[in-house]
């Protein structure tokens, strides 16, 4: 089995036995992959906290033709979402790494949303605030996957910001001139639109949600 290297997102990890983990990742150059991590329940020193999600880093896998899942031999951390100075910033990391893992289809590369991805982690490190920059990764995400679809309810203040958006780097979507109510309308029309075609709720969701009460 050759050794293949990528880019790669981190995207979410489960636990497997008493010591090893899943980690579902997203590479550059073929798409998404679950890979097992062994041994990284019981020691960091191995991996550390290049598992974090929304993580980008090099990674290395040993992959087989008849397996599902490939193994994980390391992860060498790039950039961080830990490097983010901002709490409330750092809990949508997690919200950022569920999106692109629910729209990335396996093994399928997808260089658009996988450098949306990995300037949400430049744009939250450079101090860009979470409410407009999250919306911005929620539009981007639906229009790069075809299904956007704007409310004709929304007010001026929110299709302004949403005309600008467009046109805008993560770095600057931040200096949109966005009022507090247009950012709102914005977040429920979105998650409206992600439930509808992905059929569920997401986890990440309801933990924002619970964090603000």
């Amino acid at each position: 089995m050759p050794l293949h290297t990528a880019d790669a997102l981190i995207l979410r990890t489960y636990t497997l036995g008493e010591s090893d983990r899943i980690v579902v990742f997203l590479t550059r150059d073929r798409g998404k992959k679950r890979g097992v991590a062994k041994h990284a329940r019981r020691s960091r020193r191995r991996f550390g906290g290049a598992l974090e999600p929304l993580t980008f880093g090099r990674v290395g896998y040993l992959e087989h033709e008849r397996r599902d899942l490939v193994r994980l031999d390391y992860v060498e951390p790039i950039r961080s979402p830990l490097q983010a100075n901002d709490a409330d910033a750092l809990s949508h990391a997690g919200y950022f790494a569920e999106l692109i893992d629910e729209w990335a289809p396996e093994a399928d590369p997808n260089e658009a949303l996988f450098r949306l991805g990995v300037s949400m982690i430049d744009a939250m490190a450079a101090g860009v605030p979470i409410d407009p920059l999250a919306r911005y990764f929620e539009f981007w995400v639906l229009r790069l996957q075809g299904v956007y679809e704007a409310d004709a309810r929304l007010s001026a203040a929110a299709r302004e910001f949403l005309a600008r958006a467009r046109m805008s780097s993560p770095f600057a979507v931040g200096e949109i001139d966005a009022p507090p109510h247009a950012l709102r309308e914005l977040e429920t029309a979105h998650r409206a639109l992600i439930a509808m075609h992905l059929e569920k709720d997401l986890k990440s969701v309801r933990v924002l949600r619970d964090m603000r009460r």
